[in-house]
């Protein structure tokens, strides 16, 4: 009997749920959608790749009405700017920042008409979804012609924030460096802020100070490809081309292709059949990518890249597939075991090669 109760009360939350996720479909020229961003459009990274995606959907979908605010602090102030937008009649609303998370779940709750879109984040609702794109396996690659490049065996990388997400790009970029000059290390020093640029710029000095002669990123300025031009160092740029900032040495960027994912959401949304859900894309689809390479990358360096670019894409092989250790030395992924998408969201450990330290949280 107790069972049997079970099973009606799980059939029931699914019908509850099934219920709760039907949106009427919106037609375009009556869609509002407003974008929280972290930092200013003109960032030359992550917010203006976000921001890039925004127009391409004024430009695939005539007669949608865009809005955004930029610089929107994580914390109660992009509370104020959601219910902003949606006083002004927003029905879909992306909140692009990890940090807006908690905030995005308390404003969908009061609008449930509303449907939310967080991206890099892993709390849902009924009108509110999560989106990203798997950015280790760029960054992976990208860490092979790093690896390729660094003659002093140092890497240095300015780090925002010791999230999950940071921590997962940092170990994809080191395995790649590794698999290409296992004797390489990446040493880590970390930001604290997304966007700071005068930050960025002393952190990246102190690096290339330390020995470094690749610097690697995780931060939503140019700043960081600026000191390494101004040094004469390469940098793998992240986010958005950052060739425009190191013209003779950006290796190669791993960047963000929005638009793809934007416009799945929104045509979902404008036939009916949008739906609370995680999505964490793959390379394959386009929502990450590698730029073209500088003159330096050897042609051996690229071939060996599209070899392993090939796996993933075929997925015969993804970047966290054991055997994978641990800074001490000890084996954390078993060998030919492959990490779970709930381990990477929730990474909170360094791999063989990176020098720093994950500030424990209080």
């Amino acid at each position: 009997m107790r069972k049997l109760l079970w099973v009606l009360v799980l059939v029931g939350v699914v019908m509850l749920g099934t219920a709760a996720w039907a949106f009427d479909p919106i037609p375009a020229q009556e869609l509002k959608i407003g974008f929280v961003y972290v930092g200013p459009v003109g960032d030359g990274g992550w917010s203006y790749a976000h921001d890039q995606g925004r127009q391409a959907i004024e430009k695939e979908f005539p007669g949608i009405k865009t809005m955004y605010a930029e610089s929107v602090p994580e914390g109660s102030d992009s509370v104020r700017v959601m219910e902003s937008f949606v006083r002004n009649g927003a029905k879909l609303i992306f909140a692009t920042s990890f940090g807006y998370m908690d905030q995005v779940q308390e404003v969908a709750k009061k609008h449930p008409d509303v449907i939310f879109m967080h991206c890099s984040g892993y709390k849902m609702m009924d009108n509110a979804g999560d989106y990203f794109g798997r950015m280790y396996q760029a960054r992976y690659l990208s860490g092979m012609v790093a690896g390729s490049m660094t003659k002093s065996n140092i890497i240095g990388f300015p780090a925002a924030h010791p999230i999950p997400e940071v921590i997962r790009m940092i170990n994809a970029f080191t395995l790649g460096v590794r698999k290409m000059n296992p004797q390489a290390v990446v040493k880590v020093v970390w930001l604290y802020s997304w966007f700071d640029p005068a930050k960025e710029k002393e952190a990246t000095k102190a690096l290339i100070d330390a020995g470094a002669d690749v610097i690697g990123m995780h931060a939503d300025s140019g700043a960081t490809a600026q000191a390494a031009e101004e040094a004469g160092v390469y940098v793998i740029g992240y986010n958005n081309d950052m060739s425009r900032f190191a013209p003779t040495k950006c290796l190669t960027s791993s960047v963000w292709d929005w638009n793809v994912i934007y416009k799945d959401i929104v045509q979902k949304v404008i036939d009916g059949t949008w739906k609370p859900e995680n999505i964490w894309w793959g390379m394959k689809t386009g929502i990450v990518k590698l730029t073209p390479y500088s003159k330096d990358v050897q042609e051996e360096v690229k071939s060996q890249v599209a070899a392993e670019q090939e796996k993933i894409f075929n997925d015969q092989w993804d970047v966290f597939t054991g055997s994978i250790k641990d800074q001490s030395g000890k084996v954390v992924v078993p060998e030919g075991q492959r990490m779970s998408d709930k381990d990477l969201l929730s990474f909170s450990w360094f791999v063989e090669g990176v020098e720093g330290e994950i500030p424990k949280s209080n």
